[in-house]
């Protein structure tokens, strides 16, 4: 129990089942998480880490030392360290003594951090470790600094290191005359963030082999803002392994952070390690985790000065770095720069222009910049098409004449990173020419380029082989001048030579890969490169074939990834450069169609998650039938080890004729003759109901989605678990509000249900207890809060059994929404956590609230 003084008495209990250090943590993190204001969250740059994301960073720890000190700085509740002890409490050697310094600042969290220690202690014991526990409710910062500014602890005191850190630091700038950035440099850090800040100092803290585990932004990898940080970080540790995320949603989902993030682990070592292990996946708690070892040089390349750290994913981002690696020119050596727009639009409101007119130049922002090309004017669009011309803004303007334009800013999502438009001084009027600052543009000495070199330039920019590189060290949705200038670029007669090929309109996608790979990679169409002899580009093209036509057979958005695309090739045995219409239909496994990924599309995935593929994948494409189960033997069990799968006949005829003219022909014939997946699921919560067991093994059916799901969740598994014995007195339906009803048993507990009445969704009985357990499943309408309640106890006045108030979510994310109108005095269920449940206030768990 906690107990929090704040004016009034709070109790937050948990009664578990089995005993879960990470997820009891959660549970007060999901607490303290109630009381802090979204807005204080952001201003803080501080977001409580969950649980899987806590396992999934302890569980990189190696720790070997008996004796182990872990710092966590940031700590919030501690969901960190904890995660930590309880991956070492279930070591086959444990380590003997374990002690926790953590740092937090924010008073509302004390409390919890403090009962986090005590679950840590008494886990510990259990373990037979001793653990020592510190809370140091102080600034990081000004901590860290003195610490290292102290000489005695410098030279002599080495147990005051560390022999790991683990942090979920602040996200949040730091201006350059901040109290935080003259902190920092104190102890010769320079950080323009305080994550970055928090990382360095950190690191020196540790004593040398220490290990530093961390989530953070991913944009220190690149850019100059970083640079400093990464010449101090990387000269200090060595990396070891790197994970990123998929989705930029699903770090913190439950707060709704929109962020590229990355979890790092390395070693307090000068010697760099010979390789370093990459990985990723869609979120923390998913399966689906793609592995890769790559060299350490292919991360951090020894021969560049900007030192940006390159997220190399797979054996396919390798072949790309092979082939970028043909290219040794620099911009400098081009005799080409590249700078951002000069017009920042909210400084020169006064002199920006709806329409272009005599007395104006042409303005260009993002809006006006495409694939390959420049559409000005735009007037669908909302922004300014001129700017006054006048001697305030000369500065603003350049030359008219060939340039190359490039978006500053393209989302993570976007189907590319790199968009470049050649800049055509023909269609433009005037003798000048204006740049927004969400433009980069590449220009000799200020004027324009020649046209064959814009032209090539622009080609070479959009080619995906280019795209792809930038991606792996990009991390964030700025396109810097910076990152422009770190690249590599073809020779001039290279550049000219390409751009001689490029005509008035600009070549699809995929001609302008191929013209790329002739012009400046001197390959032929079918010649092997790359690792393993990969042409990155030829499997990326392929992949991103394979989800279009996924996206038009109409999977749903959760099948329309790498991971179904990949599965759909498997089951075609379609090959890189295999054209489609030599598509065939092998019977396939789930493990040969892994080992397809792997030996055709360089992407290897852990072992283990064969069963996601199945259930996530595989057993949509049955539901859509586009493949068949078994057809080698129907008598063989769907579970067998030897299951296969086939392309079902119509769709493999289908898939044969994709890019040709008879694709859509044929694409429209297959639509309207065999039932998209979303019509077969409209279908199918038609049909089937949910079956639910009530009085004396009677079986109802309730209509199929919505909020029965929980329902049924409610009846055979909270019931069994909290209400053994229990006799079912209501259930309404998202179709009919009396699902079941039992009259008589209401009657004998002095109840007459008023049919208008806002009634909850489940009532059962605990004879043994005599309470009336009030139960309410909330998938749209909200929980058992304050007016909730008393307007049960109004209804329910007359019971002879005491009221019980349970609300029931089906997962911690859709409680999350909730926690600030929970009712104190109620109990909270969540399904996919069931043998959990938690009571908001009381001395009793489950039971009446006394009134």
């Amino acid at each position: 129990m906690l107990e929090e003084h704040t004016g009034t008495r709070e109790h937050y209990l948990v009664r578990e089942k089995e005993r879960d250090l990470p997820e009891q943590v959660d549970l007060l993190r999901l607490h303290a998480s109630r009381k802090l204001e979204r807005s204080q969250k952001a201003e803080a740059g501080q977001f409580l880490t969950p649980a899987p994301l806590a396992r999934f960073m302890a569980s990189l720890l190696q720790a070997q030392s008996s004796s182990l000190r872990i710092l966590d700085a940031g700590a919030g509740v501690g969901s960190l360290f904890a995660a930590c002890v309880a991956d070492l409490c279930m070591r086959k050697t444990p380590p003997k003594q374990i002690h926790v310094v953590a740092y937090e600042i924010d008073a509302k969290l004390i409390a919890p951090l403090q009962e986090t220690l005590r679950l840590c202690r008494s886990a510990c014991e259990q373990a037979g470790i001793v653990f020592i526990g510190e809370v140091r409710q102080e600034d990081f910062l000004a901590a860290g600094v003195e610490l290292l500014q102290d000489t005695l602890f410098a030279s002599h005191d080495e147990s005051m290191r560390f022999h790991c850190a683990i942090l979920n630091p602040p996200y949040k700038k730091i201006q350059t005359q901040s109290r935080e950035r003259k902190l920092l440099q104190r102890v010769g850090i320079e950080s323009s963030n305080l994550y970055a800040g928090f990382l360095a100092l950190a690191a020196q803290l540790l004593e040398p082999s220490g290990e530093l585990i961390a989530i953070t932004p991913r944009s220190f990898c690149n850019g100059p803002y970083f640079k400093n940080f990464r010449e101090q970080f990387l000269r200090m540790m060595a990396l070891n392994r790197l994970h990123v995320f998929d989705s930029r949603r699903q770090a913190f989902s439950e707060d709704d952070v929109l962020q590229e993030n990355i979890i790092l682990h390395a070693v307090k070592a000068q010697e760099k390690p010979g390789s370093v292990l990459i990985s990723s996946s869609t979120g923390p708690d998913d399966e689906y985790m793609l592995m890769h070892e790559v060299e350490y040089s292919q991360v951090v390349q020894p021969n560049d000065p900007q030192l940006f750290i390159r997220i190399v994913q797979d054996h396919v981002s390798e072949s790309v770095v092979q082939q970028m690696e043909r290219f040794q020119t620099s911009l400098a050596d081009l005799g080409i720069a590249v700078s951002t727009g000069r017009v920042v639009d909210f400084r020169s409101l006064d002199f920006l222009q709806t329409h272009y007119e005599p007395g104006t130049v042409p303005l260009l922002f993002p809006t006006h910049v495409g694939y390959g090309s420049v559409v000005w004017p735009k007037y669908e669009s909302k922004k300014p098409h001129a700017l006054l011309d006048t001697v305030q803004t000369k500065s603003l303007q350049i030359p008219n004449g060939y340039y190359v334009l490039v978006k500053r800013f393209t989302a993570k999502e976007e189907k590319k990173r790199l968009v470049a438009a050649l800049y055509n001084p023909i269609d433009f009027p005037g003798a000048s020419i204006a740049f927004e600052n969400h433009l980069n543009y590449f220009h000799c000495n200020g004027k324009g380029l020649d046209p064959a070199l814009a032209r090539g330039l622009a080609a070479y920019l959009n080619s995906t082989l280019v795209d792809a590189f930038f991606r792996l060290f990009n991390g964030h949705t700025q396109v810097n001048a910076t990152d422009l200038r770190n690249i590599k670029y073809p020779t001039l007669r290279q550049l000219e030579s390409l751009g001689k090929r490029i005509g008035a309109e600009f070549p699809a996608q995929s001609e302008l890969d191929e013209l790329v790979k002739k012009e400046l990679l001197s390959m032929e169409k079918n010649e092997p490169v790359g690792v393993r002899g990969r042409d990155p580009v030829q499997l990326k093209q392929k992949i991103d074939e394979a989800l279009s036509i996924l996206k038009v057979l109409e999977l749903p958005r959760s099948q329309q990834n790498e991971r179904s695309a990949l599965t759909l090739l498997a089951l075609l045995g379609l090959k890189p450069d295999m054209p489609w219409s030599q598509a065939g239909s092998p019977l396939c496994g789930i493990t040969p169609m892994m080992d397809f990924f792997r030996e055709h599309y360089g992407k290897s995935y852990k072992p283990n998650t064969r069963e996601t593929v199945r259930r996530q994948t595989v057993h949509q494409f049955l539901e859509a039938g586009l493949i068949v189960i078994n057809p080698d033997d129907p008598a063989r069990p769907p579970n067998s080890a030897h299951t296969v799968y086939q392309i079902e006949q119509g769709t493999l005829d289908l898939l044969r004729t994709f890019g040709t003219p008879a694709w859509e022909t044929h694409l429209q014939t297959y639509l309207a003759s065999v039932e998209t997946l979303k019509k077969r699921y409209a279908q199918e919560r038609d049909m089937h109901r949910i079956p639910v067991t009530v009085a004396s093994g009677k079986v109802l059916t309730l209509s199929p989605g919505g909020q029965n799901v929980l329902i049924e969740r409610i009846i055979h598994v909270f019931a069994p678990l909290y209400i053994p014995g229990g006799e079912v007195l209501y259930i309404g339906d998202t179709d009919e509000k009396f699902a079941y009803f039992d009259e008589e048993g209401f009657a004998d507990l002095g109840i007459r249900i008023d049919p208008h009445g806002k009634i909850p969704d489940v009532i059962i009985y605990y004879t043994e207890k005599n309470w009336l357990v009030l139960i309410e499943a909330v998938t749209s309408h909200g929980p058992i809060d304050g007016k909730r309640k008393d307007e049960l106890r109004r209804l329910f006045q007359n019971s002879k059994a005491g009221l019980v108030f349970v609300t029931a979510f089906l997962t911690r994310s859709a409680m999350v929404r909730y926690l600030q109108d929970i009712s104190w005095e109620t109990e909270v269920w969540v399904a996919d956590h069931p043998t959990h449940l938690i009571h908001f206030d009381g001395e009793h768990l489950l039971g009446p609230d006394g009134n």
